[in-house]
């Protein structure tokens, strides 16, 4: 017998940690090469995790909603070595019994005493929250860890900040813990620490957010800290793109058994304009600018029960107009049946999305960090527009839509901003009418 280690996989670009959804198997199951065991969820993407070998599930490490970072042991699987099975020994078969009959009970969290002499580590995650919580450095201290050798998590410190009374200072919390004698029991009351329930006035309903819905929020609320928002709005004249599109679109798909829309065009323009500009394509490490040379285009996509999620098409520069719409086409699709894996997500260095798709006619979209610019585009309506010819002017109508770029002021200057959404829209106005696909 041997035993092998089940770790959590990487699962992305920037992604350190994920959350067990779902165990499939309990300790004491049989499990085979490949087969799924748990689910698991990033803050991108949900995804499964297959057995790394046959054998029996021995040991389960987390439970499920734990948040456990990428490369930490999750399981055991004990597997039959080289030797025959039915020769094994019977003490063996016996433990392997036991085990099945022993339904999973985690370990109690051990937190070594916190004297004077111990020197605790915390990993930037959890200093950047008690910094921004305004928890001194003498308060982190006394907070229990439930980490290994007693540090505190990420869990230990969002549940400390939970837990603290609104309003209290982080100097009275501070200044508690020092009084309390080390060799004496406080017993406090249960609802000491717990927050005051919040009262709603009215006829209301409450719902409770999912977890990509919080996570979302999490994301939006963190990029607009991270980030100085800047956006900057152009009127562009998409009638000839209108007019293509409509001329080509059956064929197209008769021929390549796949809708055209106007996304992959869209992304098409954006990816010419990105090689004349490539700080648009980049991300701020510090006081240092990444211009990331490959070319991977995000696109905000709406999944059935309101959430979205951002499929990324990789090196979007190599690909034709036929590729990039099937791209386009799968990555949708995957999208809004729970079909992608965690690298259709990863990588991003430009984001689209597609605001017009539910009536707006312009948006201010949030940034999707660590990149440095987003773009939205607007409902194409029919508008009539002053037309400038040789012979004067005249009135016509026209395909109009609105764009937008929001982008990181930090190193996108507002004359950069303005001048790639521009470029975006003078290609997308002298679209070629005559080009073949």
């Amino acid at each position: 017998m041997s035993v092998i280690d089940l770790v959590m996989p990487k699962l992305g670009e920037s992604i350190m940690e994920a959350t067990i959804l779902k165990w499939h198997k309990k300790p004491g199951d049989a499990v085979a090469l490949d087969e799924s065991l748990l689910d698991i969820a990033t803050d991108k993407v949900d995804s499964e995790v297959p057995s790394t070998a046959a054998g029996v599930l021995a040991e389960v490490l987390f439970k499920e909603n734990d948040v456990v970072p990428i490369g930490a042991v999750i399981a055991r699987i004990r597997t039959q070595g080289a030797e025959n099975q039915s020769a094994a020994p019977k003490q063996e078969y016996e433990d392997a019994k036991v085990v099945e009959e022993v339904p999973f009970q985690p370990a109690k969290p051990v937190t070594p005493a916190n004297t004077a002499n111990t020197i605790r580590f915390y990993s930037p995650l959890v200093l950047n929250i008690a910094q921004s919580e305004g928890i001194s450095m003498s308060e982190l201290e006394n907070i229990p860890g439930t980490g290994q050798e007693g540090r505190v998590s990420k869990k230990d410190i969002l549940a400390y900040v939970a837990n603290r009374k609104p309003g209290q200072p982080a100097a009275e919390t501070k200044s508690s813990v020092q009084v309390m004698p080390r060799n004496e029991e406080t017993v406090r009351p249960e609802t000491e620490n717990q927050p005051l329930p919040a009262v709603y006035q009215g006829n209301v309903e409450i719902i409770e957010m999912d977890r990509m819905r919080k996570m979302i929020a999490k994301h939006m609320v963190d990029s607009k800290r991270t980030s100085a928002h800047v956006t900057s709005f152009a009127e562009c004249d998409v009638t000839n793109l209108v007019l293509w599109r409509e001329k080509v679109k059956k064929e197209f798909e008769k021929r390549e058994n796949e809708k055209i829309t106007y996304t992959p065009l869209f992304i098409e323009a954006i990816v010419k304009c990105i090689k004349r500009y490539p700080w648009l394509s980049s991300s701020v490490d510090g006081d240092k600018i990444i211009i990331k040379k490959d070319i991977n285009i995000g696109m905000a996509t709406a999944l059935p029960n309101g959430n979205l999620i951002v499929p990324v098409i990789k090196n979007a520069d190599q690909l034709n107009l036929t590729g990039l719409t099937k791209q386009v086409n799968g990555l949708a699709h995957a999208a809004r049946n729970g079909k992608l894996k965690p690298d259709d997500t990863a990588g991003g260095t430009f984001t689209l999305t597609n605001v017009g798709t539910f009536g707006s006619i312009m948006g201010t979209p949030i940034i999707n960090q660590p990149q440095v610019a987003i773009m939205a585009v607007g409902a194409i309506k029919k508008r009539p527009m002053v037309i400038e010819t040789p012979q004067g002017d005249s009135i016509a109508i026209r395909h109009m839509m609105y764009i937008s770029l929001s982008y990181d002021h930090r190193i996108i200057d507002g004359a950069l901003g303005s001048t790639f959404l521009n470029a975006v829209s003078k290609e997308l106005e002298n679209f070629d009418t005559s080009r073949t696909i």
